[in-house]
């Protein structure tokens, strides 16, 4: 035996494929928003910058090290050196004399190409400082926008959510007034086909948007106002009313 509704309580069904479409189109807002994009987008960069970050803290600090390391050098020979022009101050001996500044012309030698290297390395490390520095700016830039559009993002999803939240309201008020068989089949056919209910219109289904043929508008016109009917193309739930051709 075929589900019987009213006509009325038929109608409202319309109602609720309304809200349950609003609720659909929301989803999808909220999963389609551009600030979503421009996180990932943002979040890819900022991982970027990092990582450069990181390296270029990396090469900074070995940098720093090396020239701590070369800086110890230059002490030690500087060391060596202000040792040897003590002894030789107080020498008197030809043959230490001739060593010491055989030595004393190594060590200025060794200490030259020392203050080489040591420049070189504290301009390396300049340069690789103002580059941390740069990528480290970026990073933080980077994050800063993500936190923008993150906040705009909540704000966004807080206004859908309200939207949500108010549909759903008023779906639990509709779904209370009407027959729970009545219901029950709507959601079956909405959760199976994609729509519950489907407004019959001059012959042609809202659902589908198809014109009915003649046998089924025949089937349709066969049937009780309270009986409910389902559109033989979406498989939803056909409201009939004075517009609808029958």
């Amino acid at each position: 035996m075929p589900l019987k509704a009213s006509p009325e309580d038929q109608a409202v069904l319309l109602e609720l494929q309304a809200i349950d479409t609003k609720l659909q189109q929301l989803a999808h807002r909220a999963n389609s928003l551009p600030e979503i994009a421009t996180i990932e987008t943002l979040t890819a960069e900022a991982e970027e910058a990092r990582l450069a970050s990181v390296g270029d803290s990396g090469a900074l600090e070995d940098a720093r090290i090396e020239l701590k390391r070369v800086e110890s050098d230059v002490e030690v020979v500087e060391a060596r050196i202000a040792r040897d022009l003590g002894r030789l101050d107080t020498t008197s001996s030809v043959k230490d004399v001739a060593g010491l500044e055989t030595e004393l012309a190594a060590l200025r030698k060794r200490q030259s190409d020392l203050e080489d290297i040591q420049l070189a390395v504290m301009e390396r490390v300049e340069e690789l400082e103002a580059r941390a520095r740069a990528t480290s700016e970026e990073h933080e830039a980077l994050r800063a926008r993500i936190a923008e559009a993150e906040s705009a993002r909540d704000a966004a999803l807080a206004i859908i959510n309200g939207e949500r939240e108010h549909a759903a309201a008023n779906r639990s008020v509709i779904t209370g007034k009407l027959p729970v068989e009545l219901v029950a089949l709507y959601e079956r056919q909405r959760e199976r086909y994609g729509a519950g209910a489907s407004l019959l219109q001059g012959g042609v289904s809202s659902a589908s948007g198809v014109k009915l043929n003649e046998n089924d508008m025949a089937a349709i016109r066969a049937a009780a106002p309270d009986d409910v009917v389902l559109c033989p193309d979406s498989n939803a739930i056909l409201v009939r009313t004075s517009e609808s051709g029958i």
